[in-house]
């Protein structure tokens, strides 16, 4: 059994015009068929009954011998049972009290995403190509893959900016634990500060955070004046968006650069168990939190 770990390799890529209706025809299925096995699942729990993965992969089967859900047959069916196995995940977590009741997807705010398993790609020399196409997707590779690297899954999302990504699932053997240092350090999550580090150490909210916000409140003032339906109001809130990626970015990448130093400096990392939950409900310190 192979002990390497795996890890996701995540690339920008740049969709032809058949590959976007392609991929935005997956997103819709995914979702449909998602909503719909939870619907089955919710009616059943209300019953007080279990679905189990394999009752909802053959109501799958079945939805797609009638008329009204034919269209189910267009695309690849691997991301389909993938949405089918996902939905067994989060009632998995929700059994066993660790997460809440699975939620629908909506068409406007849930992630547009869709997983293909081995028997739905093809990766040779550096060209990816998924099920249902015949082209390759332009995959702008940043950053090497590990050497000899077989994807397990490939995941294709798109962000409400409309960017595109691809996500390779590959086994790295390039991982190995660090030495041991014999350090420990306490991290308090501060409001003040982003965090302060039992060394003394104070570490500063990002310098951008504060002039990006004050750009999003003002093209969220713009947007809420925009008519509803509107050319200038899809105008508007694409431009909303742009901020929400540009922060979202920024935040993960000062998070990516701060949590990665703390682990390679220390062997025991000890955090305050705080109630996150309660605390947001105060809206003046959420954002901060």
């Amino acid at each position: 059994m192979s002990t390497h770990v795996k890890r996701a390799f995540k690339y920008r890529f740049y969709p032809t015009d058949a590959q976007t209706a392609e991929l935005s025809r997956t997103f819709g299925c995914v979702r449909k068929v998602y909503n719909m096995a939870l619907a089955a699942r919710t009616e059943a729990w209300a019953r007080q009954e279990r679905v189990s993965y394999h009752q909802t992969s053959a109501m799958l089967t079945a939805w797609k011998k009638t008329e009204e859900l034919a269209y189910l047959n267009e695309v690849s069916s691997v991301p389909l049972q993938q949405a089918l196995r996902h939905l067994q995940t989060a009632f998995t977590h929700f059994f066993g009290k660790r997460a809440r009741y699975p939620r629908f997807k909506s068409r406007k705010t849930s992630r547009r995403s869709a997983e293909y398993t081995t028997s739905a790609f093809r990766f040779h020399d550096g060209k990816l190509t998924l099920a249902k196409m015949t082209e390759p997707l332009a995959v702008v590779w940043s950053r090497p893959l590990p050497g000899g690297a077989k994807p397990s899954t490939v995941t294709v999302s798109q962000d409400a900016v409309g960017r595109w990504f691809v996500s390779l699932l590959c086994e790295d053997p390039g991982v190995k634990p660090l030495p041991a240092t014999g350090q420990a350090v306490g991290v308090d999550v501060g409001l003040d500060h982003l965090l302060t580090l039992s060394t003394g150490e104070k570490i500063a909210n990002p310098r951008h955070e504060r002039r990006d916000r004050a750009a999003l409140a003002r093209e969220q003032r713009r947007l809420a004046k925009k008519e509803e339906g509107s050319a200038n109001r899809a105008r508007a809130r694409l431009k909303v968006a742009k901020i929400y990626a540009r922060i979202a970015d920024r935040r993960r990448d000062t998070l990516h650069k701060i949590t990665t130093r703390l682990v390679r400096e220390n062997q025991t990392i000890v955090i305050e168990d705080l109630t996150v939950r309660n605390m947001v409900k105060n809206h003046r310190l959420a954002r901060a939190i």
